[in-house]
């Protein structure tokens, strides 16, 4: 919940300082936060810094999805975004029932570009939303290598900073001198917190108490959330077929990672 309604409200700062300035400001307002919050220690050793730079260049991505908000609805966007973990979830499986969940979700996909849906899809915000996705896919592996090297969040701190950095250029030209207006600032904080610094701190709380299959069917529901979020923060309301469609993905995620799946006996 907490991402989806800091993402909306994210979404209210595109007029002040554009959608790649909300990015900058969310990424280099969470760094600060994390920074403070865990005072990290660099890695000595420089394969865990490429993790480090790898990790945070996949949060960069993650971000793109601010563009694909730009042009399309939150639940929407955060619905194709989410097709990213379903296939990494469905990657290397041969069973049926997983191939009916790839099928459910691709009905989602279809249902949205159908005309009828209220809009469809633009090829833009598509793209951006599934580049988003894949980059969500390569955070999941990337941060629990991340997590099996230390039990803190310095290695997460240090990759936001390193996302921050990659915005930088971008996010200054999009948002110039807008970016350092103290409402503008204070705004991009609450997003920062709400979007970033609260659910990672979170995830990670999570991920010691659950089974890391549990953590993930909840996360699923992120994209019903944000269509809720969406509808209450930014007043987008999602057609019928719209709401069928996110519960199509809903569903195969679910479903994709709930599914027992059989082991091979050891020899």
């Amino acid at each position: 919940m907490s991402v989806q309604v800091g993402q909306a409200f994210g979404k209210h700062l595109f007029g002040a300082v554009g959608a790649l300035g909300v990015v900058f400001l969310r990424l280099a307002l969470t760094a600060v936060v994390l920074g403070l919050v865990w005072r990290p220690a660099l890695p000595k050793s420089w394969r865990d810094r490429g993790l480090i730079m790898a990790l945070g260049t996949a949060i960069a991505g993650m971000n793109v999805i601010y563009l694909a908000l730009e042009r399309l609805d939150v639940g929407v966007a955060v619905t194709l975004q989410f097709l990213g973990p379903l296939v990494l979830a469905l990657i290397g499986s041969r069973r049926l029932l997983d191939f009916l969940w790839a099928v459910l979700a691709w009905v989602g996909v279809f249902l949205f570009a159908n005309p009828g849906a209220g809009g469809g899809l633009t090829l833009a915000g598509t793209v951006f939303a599934l580049v988003s996705g894949a980059s969500m896919a390569t955070y999941v592996v990337l941060n629990k290598r991340a997590g099996a090297k230390t039990s803190d969040g310095s290695y997460l701190a240090y990759a936001v900073a390193w996302a921050a950095v990659l915005s930088l250029p971008t996010g200054v030209w999009e948002g110039g001198t807008a970016l350092l207006e103290p409402w503008v600032l204070a705004a991009g904080l609450g997003v920062a917190l709400l979007s970033a610094a609260i659910p990672y701190t979170l995830d990670m709380a999570a991920l010691r108490r659950l089974p890391p299959r549990t953590v993930a069917v909840l996360e699923s529901l992120e994209p019903a959330v944000a269509g809720l979020a969406a509808m209450v923060v930014l007043g987008e309301i999602l057609t019928g077929v719209q709401w069928l469609a996110i519960g199509c993905v809903v569903a195969a995620s679910v479903g994709a990672v709930y599914t027992p799946r059989k082991h091979k006996p050891k020899r």
